[in-house]
């Protein structure tokens, strides 16, 4: 049988004057309407000064000499720094121009264009509250801490490397909730209980599954050859945790299907209906 080789990924490169956070979100908002294409993804954050916009020109010229044409994402607000950018020669699509000449004709008066304020900076109370958040994410992740679990928004429990660390720290980041996550182990699982330390917190939990066969495939890059990995063990927790769900009736998503943005949506939708409900 002829082996078909895989095409090579698309290099995409996130351009910003600060974390990069915006970049990457409208980017990929964009890119996820092309599953069936593979993109290499590249951060270039803090880019403030014209000298250090060349280099990353030349970078990203460097990257058209490659068989696939690269495709660079850029927020920078500074408009020297946003020129030097447009100098690439690579496809650059500049979120910043698209949209600020329109809200600046709309709103009848000139932004400031400044460095970060894109990101959120100048509204001090959410900017704090998002980082109050990822410290408490932090705190929480993965069950390090039971501390004050009665303060999280949400609380995401899975067995082991079903995605649960990247969701909250988009949660945290992105919107600013309070988000513990909490690992099922086999103790966990032997029962339909839930484990201790979530009980009378049902209403706040969120569960998570993934496939037995990709489960399998992450732990295996964790821990290669071990029980833990085996598709055996992968099926009987992920069953026996959807048996918990059931039993509680706690909502679930499977994270094998989804991206962290569309599982993050579907649990915002979800604690908002509750919020709402009579």
């Amino acid at each position: 049988m002829t082996q078909i080789d895989e095409p090579p990924a698309v290099p995409v490169f996130f351009l910003s004057d600060s974390t990069g956070i915006s970049a990457e979100t409208m980017g990929n908002a964009l890119l996820i309407q092309f599953p069936e294409l593979r993109f290499e993804r590249h951060l270039i954050p803090f880019i403030t000064t014209v000298a250090e916009a060349r280099r990353v020109v030349a970078q990203l010229d460097e990257a058209m000499a490659g068989p696939v044409t690269p495709l660079a994402f850029t927020t920078t607000a500074v408009e020297e720094v946003r020129l030097e950018l447009h100098r690439t020669t690579c496809p650059l699509i500049d979120f910043f121009d698209l949209h600020m000449n329109r809200v600046e004709e709309i709103l009848q008066t000139p932004g400031q264009r400044v460095a970060a304020r894109l990101h959120g900076v100048g509204d001090i109370k959410r900017y704090n509250t998002r980082m109050a958040a990822v410290e408490y994410a932090i705190e929480h992740d993965d069950g390090q801490s039971l501390r004050a679990l009665d303060k999280a928004d949400v609380i995401l429990v899975a067995p082991s490397r079903c995605g649960k660390t990247p969701t909250t720290m988009y949660l945290a980041l992105q919107h600013g909730v309070f988000v513990a996550n909490y690992p099922l182990i086999d103790q966990d699982l032997d029962t339909d209980d839930l484990p201790d330390s979530l009980r009378g917190l049902g209403d706040r939990c969120f569960g998570m599954l993934s496939n037995p066969a990709r489960l399998a495939q992450v732990r295996q890059e964790r821990r290669p050859g071990s029980r833990y990995a085996s598709l055996e063990q992968c099926s009987w927790e992920l069953r026996r945790a959807e048996s918990i769900f059931a039993t509680h009736r706690i909502p679930v998503i499977n994270s094998a299907t989804k991206s962290v943005e569309e599982m993050s949506t579907v649990i915002l939708q979800n604690f908002a209906k509750k919020r709402t409900a009579p």
